[in-house]
């Protein structure tokens, strides 16, 4: 009998330790594990941190309030962005870093379609829907342009994206002529803020949305396949009829799409645009939500729950540290940090010496399984 019980009990031990030891080794972890962290030092710092209420707003109607719910809503368009971020790089093994600067030509196409030729209409000049039509058309040409000189040209994915980092506000600027158009018509904040009558922001609706549509594409077409073959070895996935250059291609036009969006999100929550600081750094957030979310930046496997997992947890840090009223200027600095750690823990060195110790630990746990049940 006492032996049968040792043997349950080891038994359980061991499926307890497979259990973590599968869940060490999936990309997911790493997120999973910062969130964690995340949570327990909020809570010891000051649990009223969790606190959600039901407020009025500034027009009056009733919203949730805290800083979950900000959270989520700021990292709305951080969300969007790390979808199409994570395509990239899995067929490129590179990273977009024009998507600041093209989220800002992206919300400057909105404010000019529907301001028409003045900076301050009283109403709109075309239909909503048109201008972010428009907008999705001229970000996915962008994208284009980034895609046909990494696919085509065969340019290094940071050296091709460095040309609209460094042009694309001052495109965005004169697509207003330098004005600052701004929209007077409240319908068009509802896209940005809150729609009357209900309590959650809208651009968390508009992100849910946008997870649900990629989980279909990548769930009824290939393109996350191919996305990961081309990533791993394109000669290899040339061989088997895939077209490496069309792939890498389309990732960037899909991430020109993601672009659109999140631009549209950003001037719709002021309703006009500062071209030189909307959506800023945004292109290092959204690569670090890649690395974060457990994705090799070098390209190739990738995990797309992953890689929201990491941009939720970004603005999770960032409205941690400022709510302990650490200054907007001293951010990159803590994410710096993190940056670090992920570079340090994916190292080719460490995870080797990370795999000998789990090599030796598993040795020392048989040896003391082995010899309890032998003294059995």
């Amino acid at each position: 009998m006492a032996d049968t019980t040792t043997l349950n009990k080891q038994s359980g031990l061991k499926k307890v330790g497979g259990f973590f030891a599968g869940l060490v080794r999936h990309q997911i972890f790493i997120p999973l594990m910062a969130l964690l962290l995340l949570v327990i030092f909020n809570l010891i710092a000051d649990p009223s941190f969790f606190a959600i209420a039901l407020k009025p707003n500034s027009n009056g109607d009733m919203v949730l309030t805290g800083n979950l719910i900000t959270i989520l809503d700021n990292a709305s368009e951080l969300v969007i962005l790390a979808i199409g971020m994570t395509l990239v790089t899995a067929a490129s093994g590179g990273q977009d870093i024009s998507v600041g600067a093209t989220i800002a030509i992206a919300g400057s196409v909105v404010l000019r379609v529907l301001c028409g030729t003045e900076s301050r209409p009283d109403t709109l000049q075309a239909p909503i829907i048109v201008a972010f039509l428009v907008c999705c058309l001229v970000s996915m040409l962008f994208g284009a342009f980034n895609g046909a000189l990494v696919s085509v040209f065969k340019i290094q994915p940071m050296v091709a994206t460095l040309i609209l980092f460094t042009a694309g506000r001052s495109i965005a600027a004169w697509i207003n002529n330098n004005e600052l158009p701004v929209i007077s018509d409240p319908t068009f904040k509802y896209f940005g803020n809150f729609i009357p009558g209900v309590p959650i922001p809208t651009p968390v609706f508009i992100a849910i949305a946008c997870m649900i549509l990629t989980a279909l594409m990548l769930r009824f077409t290939n393109i996350g396949l191919y996305s990961q073959a081309v990533g791993i070895n394109a000669s290899a996935s040339r061989l088997n009829g895939i077209h490496p250059q069309f792939v890498k291609f389309l990732t960037y036009v899909l991430l020109g799409l993601c672009v659109a969006v999140a631009g549209f999100i950003k001037v719709s929550r002021l309703a006009t645009i500062n071209y030189s600081v909307v959506a800023k750094d945004i292109e290092m957030d959204a690569i670090l939500a890649v690395a974060l979310g457990g994705n090799a930046l070098s390209g190739g496997k990738f995990n797309m729950a992953g890689s929201i997992l990491g941009a939720d947890v970004i603005q999770f840090l960032t409205t941690t540290l400022f709510k302990f009223n650490v200054q907007s200027s001293a951010l990159p600095a803590y994410k710096a940090v993190v940056v670090i750690v992920l570079v340090v823990l994916s190292a080719p060195a460490v995870r080797e010496k990370l795999t000998r110790f789990k090599k030796q630990l598993s040795r020392k746990t048989a040896k003391k399984e082995g010899k309890a049940y032998a003294e059995g």
